[in-house]
């Protein structure tokens, strides 16, 4: 049994690996530029980024994440691309020049085209203009700024006949027309000087240890999971604010469960075919059909409202302070959390009654519990000493999920009730697109349900000697 758990736990290496490269690609792949979320947010995000913070404070945030590495170790591209896309600071940036190099295969006549139109697009923002002119200087920079989100040929060209247009039409213009011409005249020679046949040659890029991926799963390991975008606090730091409560629920509420769920089920399957069977699986059919959000609202609406019994605070933990009682501090935390750990358990404990009543069921059937029972043994002996172990299998399968829901935590019921755990935190943190949050909870809850699943195994082998590992 040792040399096994030791080959699985050999096994987390390059099932973790694998996970946290596709964690990894989502988190680099999401919407937005996190330097931009982390600036904004800092700026109650009402101000754009180009005017309200310095190209070194975008610089600065950029270092602070790593950004400005490689992504990966390695970089299998077409020999369209060079190896130093990754240096573009900014993500719209790079989107552009991708999506250029993709339809022209040039890089170098790309990037040609794209460091001329940022002098031009700059040039008309910080340009000296007379009153007169300013409505035209406002409306070509405001055409110009869209150039750097767009590659379509057929945009672009459109784009440049209306700002030809407002040149003919505003003589105060002409001081930024020659790098409106040399911009026009880089981008036609782009589209003259394509080499599209540069995509059919490979190209390896080889980085080393110093890129995103390196950085980011090294401190992983190490507990350290980066900025939240939201309020620029450490991951750490907040997962350690809010773990607590969920912690706390799922451990209550799994306990409930199975010292509830195990009994009821062995009653169901004793009493089978009687009333009291039926009535049970009526009940707990019920139950697992009832959806826990609805639940909530109407143990809500009935429990915690003075219109009518009002027995419950409707949200919350409750506040405590160092010098009440200790009986006093769990009377308001039980008051506060009966209900929401009532919704987390009422249908696990429903779905494993009926487990355990089928896995007993087809135990008690076996021919061994045929021979006990014509050996003349008592009932207590036949269902605790012979059947009770062997039909724990399917719940200790079922147990393999217990882990990854103590990180992760029962979303819907901690937003509800407004717990401050950790299913809470993740629909915030999706709300506000705080994705470094989201994909280390996404990371925490796949390590936890590989040692899950070896928990698991190690009770099926504690249960049923029978069960043997190599």
């Amino acid at each position: 049994m040792i040399k096994y758990i030791a080959k699985r736990l050999l096994l987390f290496i390059p099932t973790i690996f694998i996970d946290s490269i596709l964690v990894f690609l989502l988190s680099i792949n999401a919407p937005g530029d996190p330097v931009e979320n982390m600036l904004n947010s800092s700026k109650g995000g009402d101000i754009s980024l180009d005017r309200s913070s310095s190209e070194k404070a975008y610089m600065e945030m950029r270092e602070k994440l790593n950004l400005h590495l490689p992504a990966f170790y390695f970089a299998v591209t077409s020999s369209a691309f060079p190896d130093t896309l990754h240096q573009v600071p900014r993500k719209s940036e790079r989107k552009t020049l991708t999506a250029l190099t993709h339809q022209f295969g040039n890089w170098e006549a790309v990037s040609q085209y794209f460091q001329t139109y940022k002098g031009f697009r700059d040039g008309i923002y910080n340009a000296k203009i007379d009153s007169a002119t300013y409505d035209a200087q406002l409306k070509l920079y405001d055409i110009a700024n869209t150039l750097e989100y767009q590659p379509n040929m057929a945009e672009i060209q459109h784009a440049f006949k209306k700002m030809e247009a407002l040149f003919q039409a505003n003589a105060g213009l002409s001081s930024l027309a020659p790098a409106f011409e040399a911009t026009r005249k880089d981008y036609q020679s782009l589209v003259d000087n394509s080499t599209k046949w540069k995509h059919y040659i490979p190209a390896i890029h080889w980085y080393g240890s110093n890129n995103q991926y390196h950085k980011w799963i090294s401190k992983f390991i190490t507990f350290d999971f980066g900025y939240s975008y939201q309020d620029k606090r450490p991951i750490s730091d907040k997962i350690g604010d809010n773990i607590f409560w969920t912690v706390l629920m799922s451990v209550v509420s799994i306990l409930l469960i199975y010292l509830l769920s195990i009994p009821l089920g062995i009653f169901s399957a004793m009493k089978k075919g009687t009333w009291i069977d039926s009535l049970l699986t009526t009940v707990l059919f019920i139950l697992y059909s009832l959806p826990s959000f609805w639940v909530a609202t109407l143990l809500i609406i009935f429990f915690c409202q003075s219109e009518y019994l009002d027995w419950f605070p409707s949200h919350g933990v409750g506040e405590v302070y160092e010098e009440m009682p200790w009986f006093v501090q769990l009377q308001i935390r039980a008051s506060h959390l009966f209900l929401p750990i009532f919704c987390w358990t009422y249908g696990s404990l429903a779905f494993l009654s009926r487990q355990m009543r089928g896995g007993f069921l087809n135990v008690f059937d076996q021919d061994y519990i045929r021979t006990a029972k014509a050996k003349g043994l008592g009932t207590t002996s036949i269902v605790w000493k012979h059947t009770f172990k062997n039909s724990l299998l399917p719940i200790i399968t079922l147990f393999a999920s217990v882990f990854p829901s103590m990180i992760s935590g029962s979303v819907v019921i901690e937003q509800i009730f407004s717990i401050p755990g950790m299913g809470k935190m993740m629909i915030d943190a999706i709300q506000f697109k705080d994705f470094p949050v989201v994909f280390t909870i996404v990371m925490m809850s796949s390590i936890l349900t590989m040692i899950g699943y070896l928990v698991a195994d190690i009770l099926y082998a504690w249960i049923d000697p029978r069960i043997t590992f190599k």
